[in-house]
């Protein structure tokens, strides 16, 4: 790929996720930190969570399955196919499953879910590559001092990162990764308590496998 149809790695900062959905012409939403499971209360409205932690070789892997195309129909979910976009992927495979009428996706990221709703993951994931505005919004917040695991240049005593989404898709708590080959389903949400709090035991494990 040449340099004009490449992605450049970005920030993992709440303002930047904050400008890239205004440069995606998405309206209604923001980003926030949390950078400790406790304070998780203060977000109870979120409609998707995304995870960062630095990504080792020796991850270990979830017990949950991974969902096939035909028992994920009803998501939007794009496996990652651009090197250094992890966290472009993770934002869009979040909004492209919002429902609520209070936001508003904007024309950009609107015509892309229209245009490859019947397509399988990887296709999805070529589309988001494909998509030149989608690719310049990313790339005016490059930041050429970070590295992602894929990124075969990455000095082998930098850390790389990977970016996760977690969000409510009708009943049930899902975990997009575009590294996976679909989406994993993570369980019903209970009346009581909501998404955000029985998503923050799936979190822990996440973690605790980080660091193990």
């Amino acid at each position: 790929m040449d340099a004009s149809g490449s992605w450049c790695l970005i920030e993992s900062d709440p303002g930047v996720f904050t400008e890239l959905l205004k440069g995606y012409g998405v309206g209604g939403l923001e980003c926030e930190e949390v950078i400790d499971l406790e304070c998780m209360e203060q977000i109870q409205d979120a409609v998707g969570l995304i995870f960062l932690y630095k990504w080792e070789q020796t991850e270990q892997k979830t017990e949950n399955p991974v969902l096939n195309q035909e028992a994920s129909e009803h998501i939007f979910f794009a496996k990652q196919v651009i090197t250094n976009a992890c966290a472009t992927q993770a934002l869009l495979n979040i909004l492209l499953n919002v429902s609520n009428d209070k936001f508003h996706l904007g024309d950009t990221l609107s015509q892309l879910k229209e245009f490859c709703k019947s397509f399988d993951s990887q296709t999805k994931g070529l589309s988001i590559s494909n998509s030149e505005n989608i690719r310049k919004v990313h790339n005016s917040f490059s930041n050429d001092t970070l590295y992602e695991f894929e990124d075969k240049k990455a000095p082998k005593n930098q850390d790389v990162y990977h970016f996760i989404g977690y969000m409510q898709i009708g009943d049930s708590i899902y975990e997009l990764d575009g590294l996976q080959d679909g989406p994993i389903c993570h369980g019903k949400v209970e009346q009581s308590g909501g998404w955000i709090e029985q998503v923050k035991p799936v979190l822990q494990e996440r973690i605790q496998r980080c660091s193990s």
